[in-house]
C-alpha cells in the first residue's frame, strides 16, 4: 500500500476535513475521516510510551524491544510489521471502493507521530497543511470550550505541540511532502488541487473543488457539520477568529504569551511569519467589530458532550488516586 496510500497532516481545526475532502472527491482517491491506526501503533512502547495503560506498559516495551534486537533485520522488521498491519486494513477497506486506488488518511492527531509516521510510510505521499496558529486555537477554544480560551489551553495547547512538530517535518523533509497555506488555498483552490493531484500522480479532476457536490462516505471524527457550510473552499473564515480574540483583551494576552513561547523560524515555515503575523488582530481591533452569537447544532452539543464526559473522567481519576494514597497511608499507620 506504501505507494497507494496518501496522508493529509495538520493540526486540529486547520481546516483538514475541507481539503481532505476536496482531494477524496477525486474519482481515484478514497478518504475517511480520521482512522486513527498508527496512532495506538506509535505509543506501544517500542517507539514511544503511553503515561499509563491498562497493563505494564513499561514491561512491554522493553520484553519487545528485547524481542526485536533478536529478530534477523532487527527494527527494520519491527517497521515491516507495523506497516503490514496498516497495509491489510487499508487495502481491504479500498478494495471495497470499486475504481478507487489510493486510500486517503487524514488524522490530526499524526502530527505529532510524525517521526514514527516517515519510519513506516516512507515513500507515501504527505499532503501537509498550515493555518494562522491564532485562527487554529481560536477555533479549538470556540468549538470545544465555549470561548473560554484558558481552559482550551490548559486543556491542550496545541499550538506548542503541532507548530514545533509540523515545523521540523517541512524543515526536514525526509518523505515526499506537498505543503498546502489554509489562506492560500481557499483564496484561490483551483490551481493549487491542480498541483496536489499532480503530486500525488492522478490525473486532474477540476470538479473536485466542489467537494460538496460529491458524495463522502464513512462514518469517523473531524468536522462534518462547519465543512458542510459550504460546497467548495471559502474565505469566510480567513479573518473572523481575529474577531473573536482582539474581542476579548484577555484573550489577546493569552494569545501573545503563547506565541512568544514559539520559534520564529518555525512561525515562517507554516507560511505566518512575525512579519505580519498580528495584522488580521491589528484590523479586527481597528475595525471594533463584535463576535456574531454562536448557534448550539448538533455537532457542538457533541463536543460539549465529551469535554464534559472527559472532565468527569478525569476526575474520577484523581479521586481514584487519591483514594488509593489515603488507603496506603492508613495502611502504614494501621501497621505501626
Amino acid at each position: 500500500m506504501e505507494n497507494n496510500v496518501l496522508f493529509v497532516v495538520g493540526s486540529p481545526r486547520s481546516g483538514s476535513t475541507m481539503l481532505a475532502r476536496m482531494i477524496s472527491s477525486h474519482s481515484m482517491i478514497y478518504g475517511r475521516p480520521e482512522p486513527h491506526l498508527l496512532t495506538p501503533l506509535a505509543h506501544l512502547g517500542y517507539f514511544a510510551n503511553v503515561d499509563k495503560a491498562p497493563y505494564d506498559h513499561v514491561l512491554a516495551a522493553e520484553s519487545t524491544k528485547e524481542f526485536v534486537a533478536d529478530l534477523p533485520g532487527g527494527e527494520q522488521d519491527y517497521i515491516d510489521a507495523c506497516r503490514a498491519y496498516c497495509d491489510v486494513l487499508y487495502s481491504r477497506m479500498l478494495s471495497t471502493k470499486p475504481g478507487k486506488s489510493y486510500f486517503l488518511d487524514k488524522t490530526p492527531a499524526y502530527g505529532l507521530i510524525l517521526g514514527f509516521l516517515e519510519k513506516i510510510y516512507p515513500n507515501a505521499k504527505y499532503v501537509v497543511l498550515t493555518r494562522h496558529p491564532l485562527a487554529v486555537f481560536s477555533s479549538f477554544a470556540e468549538s470545544f470550550f465555549d470561548s473560554d480560551y484558558q481552559a482550551a489551553h490548559a486543556y491542550n495547547p496545541i499550538l506548542e505541540r503541532y507548530v514545533p512538530a509540523l515545523a521540523k517535518f517541512l524543515r526536514e523533509r525526509k518523505v515526499p511532502i506537498f505543503h498546502v497555506v489554509y489562506e492560500k488555498l481557499v483564496s484561490d483552490p483551483e490551481p493549487m488541487l491542480k498541483e496536489i493531484f499532480e503530486f500525488v500522480g492522478v490525473p486532474h479532476e477540476a470538479s473536485a473543488v466542489d467537494y460538496g457536490r460529491h458524495a463522502h462516505e464513512g462514518k469517523g471524527l473531524g468536522d462534518p457539520i462547519g465543512v458542510a457550510k459550504h460546497s467548495r473552499p471559502s474565505t469566510a473564515s480567513i479573518d473572523k477568529w481575529a474577531i473573536e480574540i482582539a474581542s476579548e483583551p484577555s484573550r489577546l494576552q493569552l494569545c501573545k504569551q503563547m506565541v512568544e513561547r514559539l520559534d520564529p523560524a518555525d512561525l515562517e515555515i507554516w507560511g505566518h511569519p512575525l512579519e505580519g503575523f498580528w495584522a488580521p488582530l491589528e484590523r479586527a481591533g481597528a475595525s471594533g467589530a463584535t463576535p456574531k452569537p454562536k448557534k448550539l447544532d448538533r455537532y457542538r452539543l457533541e463536543r460539549k458532550a465529551i469535554m464534559t464526559l472527559r472532565s468527569q473522567v478525569r476526575q474520577r481519576e484523581w479521586l481514584r488516586r487519591r483514594l488509593q494514597r489515603l488507603r496506603l497511608a492508613a495502611d502504614v499507620l494501621l501497621r505501626e
